[in-house]
């Protein structure tokens, strides 16, 4: 959104308020950054920078915004194809285990915590066996993780769009 605003604004506009703001901050780098963006906006106005120039970044400026708008599209069509899903149960498994995790993480450091601090003494202990539950964690995150990747390739497909390359393709880069 922001690319879109500046390929309407063009980059004079752009340079001449990123540096009004910056000579205002009170900071020799915000300072240092506004004086040179102000010598590139004299640049500009006195032709030292060919319009050519300009109109390519200006160009590049409305190449970021339809990738922006690319992008939003993308998302939106994966969130519609998530809520007109048929199976409610692989709809809301993920996120419901997703809080269940998040949720029995936060109690538990709560009460390791409470515990330090009511008893420190006991400290060493519970953090030993906070490093005993390292595992539980990891598999609970794991599940967490391959269920969030899962549902995000299955969004995609129901999107319209192709369906992921396998993990050792992705990972090799082929």
């Amino acid at each position: 959104m922001i690319a879109a605003l500046l390929a309407r604004l063009g980059l004079p506009l752009l340079i001449e308020a990123v540096a009004g703001g910056l000579s205002k901050l009170d900071h020799p780098s915000a300072k240092a950054a506004g004086d040179a963006l102000g010598q590139v906006s004299s640049a500009i106005a006195e032709g030292g920078i060919a319009p050519e120039r300009l109109a390519e970044a200006n160009r590049h400026l409305e190449s970021l915004a339809a990738l922006d708008s690319r992008d939003l599209a993308e998302i939106n069509a994966t969130i519609r194809a998530e809520v007109q899903g048929e199976d409610k149960f692989a709809r809301r498994w993920r996120p419901f285990f997703g809080y269940v995790v998040a949720c029995s993480w936060a109690i538990c450091m709560a009460a390791a915590g409470y515990s330090i601090v009511v008893r420190p003494q006991e400290a060493p202990s519970i953090l030993s066996a906070l490093a005993e539950l390292s595992a539980m964690w990891g598999i609970a995150l794991a599940i967490l993780g391959v269920a969030v990747v899962k549902r995000s390739d299955d969004k995609r497909i129901a999107a319209g769009l192709s369906e992921p390359a396998p993990i050792l393709s992705r990972l090799l880069g082929r």
